[in-house]
């Protein structure tokens, strides 16, 4: 089970998008995704409940901000939140109902105004609730650590409802925990995507065309990411394809090519001065083809040839990347991080 947590400032923005079709979808367009997927992209919110609401979109973005106003200091009143199931994992829509009050009830909302809805556009089954940090009382529910408790609450929600059990993010794990592998599917698939363009590749400009046509987005300044269809970024590095380590294979091919040509010319200008003999015999034949390749296997080419393969084989090999560790949660990062917080009470 994947969460999600946001606040924000419109009610009526959150809770359109907890209601309404994906605004960016024509008709047309919904109608065509339907017949290929097989989804619900018409008219794919469902209510499963309101809570201490009701109304369409305009009553209850009203009526929340009605109640916001009880509140002088809050700022960012609108919580969002969203529980997502694993691929081939359902519930029943009671079961749903009860994860949904589960969730409200975890983030302190579950006396306050929030509606539950159930999302039918994607192979995976999920909820949205859109609800108000502020009671009827004024009081506000925190959003303190509200990553760490999302992931806490995933985890007891997994179990409780016998669901696919994943890894929390590292940093809500124990120091221990934190160094247990994991394989991310999505991180393998991009890597295997990076290291096959890359083998096909001339050049950057070719590679960046080759990735694209793969559906990611690239994003290129100091380092490279790269944004899936799921819009889900993931910087090279963390798969083994960091943006210096692309450049170098890119500028190995290049250079291997050119030596692969110059060796070309070599052995047809081999070729060319041991075959101004018209008429040879077969031992003269059999000598002159034992000379020819004596002179081509002697060629200063062949070894930079072989070293430039060599290198850009070991480049492209697979790389383990499920134990990757981010850089602020490695000893260097802590050290540096405790650093800054002195600095800064000092």
């Amino acid at each position: 089970m994947i969460g999600y947590i946001g606040t924000g400032s419109s009610f009526f923005d959150c809770i359109r998008y907890c209601l309404e079709d994906k605004k960016e979808l024509s008709e047309e367009q919904k109608q065509q995704l339907a017949q290929k997927d097989n989804l619900q992209h018409k008219d794919r919110a469902e209510v499963l409940f309101y809570n201490k609401c009701f109304g369409n979109k305009y009553e209850l973005a009203k009526d929340f901000k009605d109640v916001a106003k009880l509140s002088k200091r809050v700022e960012k009143p609108v919580l969002h939140l969203s529980l997502r199931l694993a691929p081939g994992e359902s519930l029943s829509k009671d079961k749903l109902m009860e994860i949904g009050r589960e969730c409200a009830k975890e983030f302190g909302v579950a006396d306050n105004q929030y509606i539950c809805v159930l999302h039918k556009d994607t192979n995976e089954q999920h909820i949205h609730i859109a609800a108000n940090r502020v009671g009827f009382n004024g009081k506000v529910a925190s959003d303190s650590n509200s990553y760490k408790r999302m992931a806490a609450l995933c985890r007891r929600l997994e179990k409780q409802y016998k669901l696919q059990e994943v890894l929390s993010p590292r940093a809500f794990l124990s120091p221990k925990d934190r160094l247990l592998p994991r394989q991310d599917q999505r991180k393998e698939k991009l890597k295997t995507d990076i290291r096959q363009t890359l083998e096909k590749a001339r050049n950057y400009s070719e590679f960046e065309q080759k990735m694209q046509a793969l559906g990611y987005k690239l994003v290129k300044g100091r380092g490279i990411s790269f944004i899936d269809d799921k819009k889900v970024k993931t910087k090279g590095s963390e798969v083994g394809f960091s943006l210096a380590k692309i450049e170098r294979i890119l500028t190995l091919k290049q250079e291997l090519v050119s030596k692969q040509a110059e060796q070309k010319i070599y052995e047809a200008a081999i070729q060319h001065g041991t075959t101004k003999q018209q008429t040879l015999s077969p031992t003269q034949r059999m000598l002159r083809e034992t000379q020819q390749a004596a002179y081509i296997e002697r060629s200063p080419i062949v070894p930079v040839i072989k070293e430039l393969s060599n290198l850009l084989e070991l480049l492209l090999q697979p790389v383990d990347t499920f134990n990757y560790l981010p850089y602020e949660l490695t000893e260097e990062g802590i050290k540096r991080r405790k650093r800054k917080q002195k600095s800064r009470r000092i």
